[in-house]
């Protein structure tokens, strides 16, 4: 073969390969991008990539831990703020509107152990309630940013009945309380009406940034029973619909009626009584 008809047909042979492997680049760069798109369009693609516990080298109970899966694999927390109380750890854990971890804190809970709130409770004058109606309810409750009677802020928590996170309050349980939340004993922190009260420099950087300025979900975890018998999985017949567990809702004003936690206007008769008990 001449050496020139040799050249044409080599340049022809690259050519033909260049043509090929651009073809080949373009079929690729068509594949990588309809993957692309439909993961940022699935919403349970963009989920499924990002499974990660954020409990990853965090002290936490199995039940914290369970909860916190439940709700990333659920998407319960809508992308907003959450919080997890473990009452059984008596511990509280903060989570920002991505489902990271913001923050933990051990936290002063319900006097009375119980997982259902005593009818009528949340009516009663606080110096009024009985050592077993204090109890810090469990359940999801839809949290809202809110004050007290003395223009306080809180995070209403279940509003009917007055249940709210705080911060510790100055006042003749305070010295007490502040012991209490620096002991490992879980059982040292059931002081509170029912409120879930936590320190002051932890409410005042971790809580109100991320739950005081809208509204949020608490997942109150049960110490009467198991987790999973609040928390649990769908059944497979609905698991398709993936019904969430129902909000408690909270009101948007403060009932005279609902201020447990906080001292009411009392008479001084009362307001003694009501001193060692009050927060």
């Amino acid at each position: 073969m001449p050496a020139g008809a040799a050249r044409h047909l080599l340049d022809k042979l690259r050519e033909h390969r260049m043509k090929l492997l651009g073809k080949l680049v373009i079929a690729a760069a068509a594949v990588w991008a309809s993957t692309t798109a439909f993961a940022l369009a699935d919403p349970s693609s963009a989920r499924a990539v990002d499974l990660t516990s954020a409990f990853s080298g965090v002290d936490a109970s199995a039940d914290a831990r369970y909860v916190e899966h439940w709700i990333r694999e659920r998407g319960d927390d809508h992308g907003r703020p959450f919080a997890i109380v473990d009452k059984r750890a008596a511990r509280i854990f903060i989570f920002g509107a991505g489902g990271q971890l913001v923050g933990s804190s051990a936290t002063i809970l319900g006097l009375a152990r119980g997982d259902i709130a005593i009818p009528g409770a949340g009516q009663k004058d606080p110096s009024q309630l009985l050592p077993y109606e204090r109890r810090t309810p469990a359940g999801r409750f839809e949290s809202q940013p809110g004050k007290n009677i003395h223009g306080e802020s809180v995070v209403w928590v279940d509003y009917d009945t007055g249940i709210a996170i705080h911060r510790v309050r100055p006042g003749r349980a305070q010295a007490q309380r502040l012991h209490s939340l620096a002991s490992d004993g879980a059982d040292d922190k059931r002081l509170s009406l029912g409120c879930v009260v936590v320190p002051e420099a932890f409410f005042s950087s971790i809580v109100l940034p991320t739950l005081g300025h809208s509204h949020g979900t608490i997942y109150v975890l049960p110490e009467d029973g198991p987790v999973t018998a609040l928390f649990a999985e769908p059944r497979p017949a609905t698991t398709t619909a993936r019904a969430a567990l129902p909000l408690r809702k909270v009101s948007a004003t403060l009932s005279p009626a609902l201020v447990a936690e906080q001292p009411r206007l009392l008479d001084a008769g009362k307001a003694v009584a009501a001193a060692s008990i009050s927060n």
